[in-house]
Formats: structure tokens, C-alpha cells, sequence
């Protein structure tokens, strides 16, 4: 789920930025080491869409940085259990399978694959239904639900199901070609 929040960081600015474009450097300097990046309480920090203010700047004993405390507006990204999320396929193994959700990526166990899909192993390792209708290979989309979280300080783990009423492949680019 998206969440849009406001969030605090001390930035470290070198006094070559400084002059009539310090602000600028600021934010520049704030979007290319925040952006991307994820944070086990927050989630991923997907863009910053504003800064609200820039404190005072402290210079730093025995160097010539300055530290500024500024706090910002951004976009997070955070999976919750019971979440549903649609996710390409990146890899089919007979243990079951990964996806990737953005940033996210997600296991789904052979045990939580319907029943009545079997693994097909080969230069295409994929899960097919008996009548062959339905494949999941890698690179398809598939709709999941994430039963279960494992947050650590710069990564977020998921684990899901498509054992579930309207779940599974919802577009696969093999078929279709």
C-alpha cells in the first residue's frame, strides 16, 4: 500500500555547494540518497513530493561540513498481510516461485499454488494446470495475496498465496505471442 508521509533527515552538505543554489544542491543532494531506498519502519520511499523546511545548518567540529535538518513530504511503499498485489514472475523453481511487486519481492510455495497445477520442469520451468489452460512462467503477471511480512532494517520479505477465489496469472506475455 502507498502511503504519503513526512519524514525528518540530517543532511551533510560539503561548503562547495554552498551560495545562491544551496537549497537546490539540498534537495538534490536529499533526492539521490533518499529516493529508492527503503527503511523497515517506513517501507520503500518511492519519490519526494515536497520539502517542507530547511533548518538551520550546523557546521560539524574538525570538518568543514554542515549538517541541516530538513523534513519532507514522500510517497512510501509498504506490503501489508492480506494485501492483494498483482506481481510479474521472475523465477519458477520446483520449491515454487518469486515475484516482484516494484521493490518488493514475494515467494509463493508450491503448497500455496492451487492443487491442481503441476511443475513442468525444462528450458521453461513453469506450474500448468492438468488441461494445460493456465501457465505460470517467468515473466507472466500474476494476482497474489501476501499472507505473511519479514521486515528488516533495509529490506522488506513477503511471502504469498494464489490458493485463493480470484487469484493466479492475469496476463501471460507467452501465451500471447
Amino acid at each position: 500500500m502507498f502511503f504519503h508521509i513526512v519524514l525528518e533527515r540530517n543532511m551533510q552538505l560539503h561548503p562547495r555547494f554552498f551560495g545562491r543554489n544551496l537549497r537546490e544542491n539540498l534537495v538534490s543532494k536529499l533526492m539521490k540518497d533518499v529516493e529508492g531506498t527503503c527503511s523497515g519502519r517506513h517501507g520503500f520511499v518511492v519519490a519526494i513530493t515536497g520539502i517542507e523546511s530547511v533548518g538551520k545548518g550546523l557546521i560539524r567540529d574538525g570538518t568543514a561540513f554542515v549538517t541541516f535538518p530538513v523534513k519532507y513530504q514522500c510517497v512510501v511503499f509498504r506490503p501489508f498481510k492480506g494485501e492483494i498485489l498483482e506481481a510479474v514472475v521472475t523465477l519458477v523453481n520446483k520449491m515454487g516461485f518469486f515475484a516482484e511487486a516494484g521493490p518488493v519481492q514475494i515467494f509463493v510455495s508450491k503448497h500455496l499454488i492451487p492443487d491442481d497445477m503441476e511443475f513442468q520442469a525444462g528450458d521453461m520451468p513453469n506450474y500448468t494446470t492438468s488441461d494445460g489452460s493456465v501457465k505460470i512462467q517467468k515473466e507472466c503477471e500474476v494476482r497474489l495475496k501476501i499472507i505473511g511480512t519479514r521486515v528488516d532494517a533495509t529490506e522488506i520479505f513477503c511471502v504469498g498465496t494464489i490458493k485463493d477465489d480470484f487469484l493466479g496469472v492475469i496476463n501471460d506475455p507467452a501465451a500471447a505471442a
